[in-house]
């Protein structure tokens, strides 16, 4: 999985991510935006664009954010 997006993102969902992705695969949930793993292209255009500094390189995530990885995983049914 090249992107997650961790906890900064929920309540926000500022969708600057969404407009700048090339290949779009981040999906708009519930609470929060998810990056498809399959479908991303690790070009990493997403990772600045956010306003609130929610998207981590899956080997990037902060400790505390790491239950997010899973949470993406099960979004798209990995």
């Amino acid at each position: 999985m090249p992107y997650v997006i961790a906890e900064p993102c929920i309540g926000t969902k500022d969708a600057s991510c969404v407009a700048v992705c090339p290949v779009d695969c981040i999906y708009e949930g519930e609470d929060q935006y998810y990056i498809n793993p399959d479908e991303c292209i690790d070009c990493g255009a997403c990772e600045p664009e956010c306003p609130v500094e929610a998207i981590f390189a899956d080997d990037s995530v902060p400790e505390q954010w790491k239950s997010y990885i899973e949470k993406n995983r099960k979004f798209f049914g990995a």
